[in-house]
């Protein structure tokens, strides 16, 4: 082989090493900043309107939130008053008063929240902290009027806080129960990890299992982990792997990870990442070798994350709520673990509630589901 020739292979392996590592690292890293996915067209303060610039997102029916202007500030989103094949126009929720010193256009970052701070339900609360093994992470405590004494601890998904589950705090609140929204490791509110990267649920369950402990201690009797997204996926780990898992009653699955594998060879397809790339990509994520590429401290483990195959293993009573066109996490693995766990899964389908946005598209259905379950389990 000619020196030329050998430069050319040395150059594209070093190439293709660098695209694997580079994909391997975005799936375990958290996000430092919000991506910005539609743009502020107009605000309009005397109307109480905002335009947006359409997308599958908002252009969905229902009550949204909205992360703005140069401080990154969170508005609350109404109903669609107007709309075109470009740009949709919504009640803005957020009193007039709160809009001062905001642009009148400009990128934007569309948010499922709705609520982003827990004053905003108008229900009692208070800060707590839970201890962890990377230290002490913050949570909210949403008390039930009267104490049955059943609990339910709200897990978040990747890339996001523990504001992603406010919503669910009233429906929770009405049949009787105790809300704890909680952080974990790497979240942005909880400390980091040692390595500062997720683990897709191999590791942050523990930090699940810490809210158990510290909720039992506070006269927690039934608990039911609610998880969203990434949190499913690490509610059902911990219902596997906690030595606290016979106090769990029940999961209830929002948009959730229920394979991992499915998920990621999805995102690889909308991304138009190669198959080598992602297949090493994962490799590097899973096995002792790829540490150096990923930065991990310890390997994912896939195999354990796939709940439809270790779906015989599971024992808890699930209530499974998933969009068909969900665009980032496919309802086909959450379908298919409510089949194969038809004696200990409830499913309920949306249509086009796209990801983690069930209770805005479409809230009567996502909160009569929560009750009508919790009343029989």
């Amino acid at each position: 082989m000619s020196y030329a020739a050998a430069g050319f292979v040395v150059t594209v392996a070093t190439a293709s090493v660098f695209f694997v590592s580079a994909v391997a690292r975005r799936v375990v890293t958290p996000a430092k900043k919000r991506a910005q996915d539609t743009d502020v067209r107009a605000l309009n303060r005397a109307d109480g309107t905002v335009t947006l610039s359409r997308t599958p997102d908002t252009s969905l029916p229902g009550r949204y939130g909205l992360w703005f202007g140069a401080d990154d500030r969170y508005l609350q989103l109404g109903p669609i008053v107007d709309q075109d094949a470009s740009t949709v126009t919504r009640v803005l929720d957020t009193p007039t008063s709160e809009l001062v010193g905001l642009p009148d256009a400009g990128p934007a970052t569309f948010s499922g929240w709705y609520y982003s701070r827990p004053e905003q339900l108008g229900l009692p609360f208070s800060e707590t902290v839970i201890e962890t093994t990377p230290g002490p992470a913050p949570a909210w405590l949403f008390p039930a009027d009267e104490d049955s004494g059943r609990w339910v601890i709200g897990v978040h998904g990747r890339g996001t806080t523990r504001s992603e589950c406010l919503r669910s705090v009233p429906v929770l609140h009405d049949a009787g129960c105790t809300s704890l929204l909680i952080s974990y490791r790497n979240d942005g509110d909880a400390p980091p990890s040692a390595d500062g990267l997720y683990g897709l649920g191999d590791t942050e369950w523990q930090d699940v299992e810490a809210a158990i402990e510290f909720a039992t201690a506070h006269g927690a009797t039934s608990i039911v982990l609610m998880g969203w997204s990434m949190g499913g996926a690490i509610s059902l780990q911990t219902s596997l792997r906690s030595a606290l898992a016979d106090r769990i009653t029940g999961i209830i699955l929002e948009s959730a990870v229920v394979d991992w594998g499915s998920v990621l060879e999805f995102q690889a397809d909308a991304g138009r990442i190669p198959v080598f790339v992602r297949r090493a990509a994962i490799a590097a994520i899973s096995n002792g070798w790829g540490k150096s590429l990923t930065g991990l401290d310890t390997v994912v483990n896939f195999t354990a994350l796939d709940m439809v195959e270790r779906s015989g293993e599971l024992t808890k009573p699930m209530l499974v709520l998933h969009s068909d066109d969900d665009g980032f996490v496919p309802a086909d693995a959450a379908r298919e673990l409510a089949i194969r766990r038809s004696d200990l899964a409830t499913f309920v389908p949306f249509r086009t509630a796209r990801h983690t946005k069930l209770w805005n598209f479409d809230e009567p259905r996502w909160t009569t589901a929560i009750r009508d379950w919790l009343a029989g389990n």
